[in-house]
């Protein structure tokens, strides 16, 4: 019976990860994993390697973050008026997860081109608001504020599935290890310890506000059907983890409840998937 089944067991590990490969990794485009470097603007092995590695965390930290940068009005405004984002959700954030690889383990040299094509980008998104105030997406204050919501939730989904007892010391030397990706970007300001990350998020809380497009995005994230991870019923799942993950300031902005009693079964189950993704995307040693 156990030749029979490890062979299966295997067989499935390699299917899951193949999924999650090609879902950060657009093969029509030639993607491949990107390749640490010695030359990382993060410094190899540090906690900023750590924290981006575990693979649920930044999934459901992903989507959070993106639900606390739609609340801004000039975030918002860049997203609904300059991208696709509404017809392809998937390719915004596996453009982002892309980015952060590339930012946190790539060459030096490729780090900073990717930079370049984003500062690049942004300087083609500007416009104005529904009430005629101007935005620009390379605007430093409004960069820090995406800078901030992006590096606090990858935080807090590592945080939340993989160490939950991470120690102080280690979450101010990851806002100091990110701190110069936000910076190349054109962020100011950009904290560079845990306590200057939340004196600046209740900074930008009056700047946030809900309105018919924030709920429109809000409800194309979380409803979105589910792109190439086929294998398990999952999305529902990261969505309720990404919901739970947020402040529960900006929660309420959003007009959204935490799961309440369900939040250890909701946190259960997702820390389940971070185990299972974990043991799929491990290296294996080749048996003789």
């Amino acid at each position: 019976m156990t030749s029979h089944a490890l062979p299966t067991l295997e067989g499935f590990r390699r299917d899951l990860a193949g999924q999650v490969g090609a879902f950060f990794n657009d093969a029509s485009r030639g993607q491949q994993p990107i390749k640490p470097s010695d030359d990382a603007l993060c410094p190899p092995g540090g906690v900023a390697w750590k924290v981006h590695a575990d693979l649920a965390g930044m999934m459901v930290g992903g989507v959070a973050a993106l639900l606390w940068q739609m609340l801004h009005p000039q975030a918002l405004a860049g997203v609904w008026d300059h991208s696709d984002f509404r017809r392809n959700m998937h390719g915004r954030l596996r453009n982002t997860a892309r980015f952060i690889a590339v930012t946190t383990y790539g060459a030096r040299e490729e780090a900073d081109a990717a930079i370049e094509r984003v500062r690049r980008i942004h300087g083609f998104v500007t416009g104005q608001l529904p009430d005629g105030t101007p935005y620009d997406a390379n605007d430093p204050r409004l960069l820090a504020f995406v800078h901030l919501a992006g590096s606090a939730m990858f935080l807090a989904g590592y945080r939340r599935f993989a160490d939950p007892a991470m120690p102080l010391a280690e979450r101010d030397a990851y806002w100091r290890e990110v701190a110069i990706i936000g910076e190349k970007l054109g962020a100011d300001p950009v904290p560079r310890s845990e306590a200057e990350a939340e004196a600046l998020a209740r900074d930008f809380l009056p700047e946030l506000r809900p309105d018919e497009r924030s709920r429109a995005v809000r409800d194309i994230i979380l409803n979105a059907a589910p792109d190439r991870l086929r294998l398990f019923p999952v999305q529902r799942l990261l969505m309720r983890s990404a919901t739970d993950l947020l402040p529960r300031e900006v929660r309420r902005l959003h007009g959204l409840r935490g799961s309440g009693l369900a939040i250890p079964a909701v946190g259960a189950a997702t820390f389940g998937l971070a185990s299972t993704l974990r043991w799929a995307l491990a290296p294996r040693k080749l048996e003789a």
